[in-house]
């Protein structure tokens, strides 16, 4: 497996046990390949060991993994989620979309961020300020070449209003997208063959170094596949240098719990990383 980490200009990469980085001008026309993995492997020597006595690789400032790629997410993919979405939508009388959706074939995809909006492992994630119930949301996500090809993992963070999308559906672009509403990171998980269904999903938060939540989920608890959910995707839209597809989250903090500025939220993937995001909030 490979693990390829964006440093400023630098591509830094970890394959069996060891480091190496490059100068990437472009990280579009780096990861937006068929067969990244394959592709990596035969350009490996093209990659210089990693310096470490220049900055030690746990001292680096990993960017988001990514360059002009938009980052859509798909909903109600998980048991939980549904019954999360329907608890928050009963005022609306909109639960019932909720339970459909999760039956029906189609699955729910929704634009989450343009990339200026996304930000990377340690930098600032924040909440709404007209907004009550703010939540994270652990999601596994893929990266897509522009062919619709799943070449990569990483972890995401979708950010969600819940009390303003359980007021009424049709307000889900403001309870998703707004400023630093979305995290990716640390790095690209490339792999030989499709990651491994067991793979564990954990989160993590703490407010004032006190551990307010925590709790895990396997993938094979999605009910949607993988390849699904990028096929509907592309049926009629394209992404030129690829696109980052959030997966949907199986863990959700119960109704009394809310986001405070200054908590630290930690999501870990395994063999991906922890990405770690403290939470804020945009000044008046």
């Amino acid at each position: 497996m490979f693990q390829l980490y964006r440093v400023a200009s630098l591509a830094v990469l970890v394959h069996e046990g060891k480091t190496y980085c490059r100068e990437v001008e472009d990280w579009d026309a780096l990861i937006n390949r068929s067969n990244l993995y394959q592709a990596l492997l035969d350009e490996l020597p093209d990659f210089q060991a990693y310096p470490e006595q220049l900055v030690p690789f746990e001292s680096l400032q990993f960017n988001a993994p990514l360059q002009s790629q938009e980052v859509w997410a798909s909903g109600v993919t998980y048991l939980r989620s549904r019954e999360a979405r329907m608890e928050e939508s009963q005022k609306s009388g909109a639960s019932d979309f909720y339970a459909r959706v999760y039956e029906a074939e189609r699955p729910e995809l929704f634009f989450k961020s343009s990339p200026a909006r996304v930000v990377g492992p340690d930098d600032e994630i924040r909440i709404r300020r007209d907004s009550f119930w703010n939540v994270p949301e652990p999601e596994l996500t893929l990266f897509c070449n522009s062919q619709g090809e799943i070449v990569a993992y990483t972890v995401g963070n979708d950010m969600s209003s819940r009390d303003i999308e359980g007021e009424n559906p049709l307000y889900l672009p403001q309870a998703k997208t707004y400023d630093a509403s979305a995290a990716i990171g640390p790095c690209l998980l490339i792999l030989p063959e499709p990651i491994n269904p067991d793979t564990m999903i954990r989160m993590r938060i703490t407010r004032e170094d006190a551990e307010v939540f925590s709790g895990e989920i396997s993938l094979n608890r999605m009910k949607r596949k993988l390849p699904e959910l990028a096929g509907y995707l592309f049926r009629e839209t394209s992404f030129p240098s690829g696109v980052f597809l959030m997966t949907g989250t199986g863990l959700v903090p119960g109704d009394g719990f809310t986001l405070a500025v200054g908590d630290v939220v930690e999501i870990s993937i395994e063999n991906i990383g922890t990405l770690r995001n403290v939470v804020g909030m945009k000044a008046n």
